[in-house]
């Protein structure tokens, strides 16, 4: 029997968890038709099939099972092995795989991007926009980042960003002949353009005001997923917006929009990144961590708390 390449097993621990073969391709960066090929030979390698296929289901056999159950936890020893040895480089090497909202991708990720990969040169940071909810665990990346730090257990959380804000925008032209909102109430009389999420939920807009607070559900002429549209939509005068206030600052800037509600729409926390608390944190990883701490105290935004100091 030939032993099977590293490149084998760890393709094989993909689809295994993923229980898809395009997932796996997706995450191993390969297309499916190569991936397909790599596990073929690997079952011919082994002389036992691994998987049974269907046009529309994979499913792992008795023999995989097996196989996996001594292979997956051999390649994370080997995983922490090489983390180790990364962390006595001058400069970690490696891919950083993480998954964000795009909210997060555009206040979080894009002003670190040339300070971080000018300072690591030799890491490969993998960013994938996602609203929805992932196991970032089952899903092969290494952190993601959300706004709250209730998430699952074992999880670590570390501040990171800009502390968050978000502002009610509409275009003079929507004003033209509509009265300001001055309570959240008065919103149930206005176009007010929604936000769903990629399950379904419609996003709700929350107002806090000394010791009240109002929740409203939109239901308006334009229902979107992407916060560009809904900025779109309100620039366009086809109702209000909903969105982080350092996200439309220069429209407000040059007046194409004018915010109501300012009052109502309190300074919150920023987001947090997080990641598997039972593993070895990457060297790709904290340097990453490391790097958005400095540039936020910088911006005098200061990041609270170190590394596994905050359980989720």
């Amino acid at each position: 029997m030939i032993r099977p390449s590293m490149t084998a097993l760890e393709t094989f621990v993909a689809v295994a968890r993923h229980r898809s073969f395009r997932k796996a391709a997706a995450e191993r960066g390969i297309s499916a038709s190569a991936l397909s090929h790599i596990i073929r030979d690997l079952e011919t390698s082994l002389g036992i099939r691994l998987f049974n296929r269907t046009n529309r289901t994979i499913r792992i056999t008795a023999s995989g099972e097996q196989f996996l159950h001594r292979v997956a936890p051999a390649l994370n020893e080997l995983a922490e092995a090489y983390e180790q040895i990364n962390t006595l480089r001058d400069k970690p090497t490696g891919t950083l795989r993480l998954n964000v909202p795009r909210s997060a991708a555009e206040l979080v990720i894009r002003p670190l991007i040339g300070l971080f990969m000018s300072a690591y040169p030799d890491i490969t940071l993998e960013v994938v926009t996602d609203d929805g909810l992932v196991d970032i665990v089952a899903a092969g990346f290494d952190a993601g980042i959300r706004i709250t730090e209730r998430l699952q257990q074992d999880m670590i959380t570390v501040p990171v960003g800009p502390k968050r804000r978000f502002a009610v925008v509409g275009a003079p032209s929507y004003f033209a002949d509509r009265p300001l909102p001055r309570h959240p109430a008065d919103l149930h009389g206005h176009a007010c353009i929604g936000r769903c999420y990629p399950s379904g939920i419609h996003y709700t807009w929350t107002f806090a005001k000394d010791d009240e607070t109002y929740e409203l559900t939109t239901r308006g002429p334009l229902i979107v997923d992407e916060r560009v549209l809904m900025i779109q939509g309100a620039l366009d005068g086809v109702g209000l917006a909903y969105v982080y206030e350092n996200l439309v600052e220069e429209y407000l800037r040059e007046g194409s929009l004018i915010r109501v509600l300012g009052d109502w729409c309190p300074v919150m926390p920023g987001f947090f990144l997080y990641y598997h608390g039972r593993r070895q944190i990457p060297a790709t990883l904290r340097a990453f961590i490391e790097v958005a701490r400095t540039a936020h105290h910088q911006n005098q935004d200061g990041l609270e708390g170190d590394f596994g100091t905050s359980p989720a």
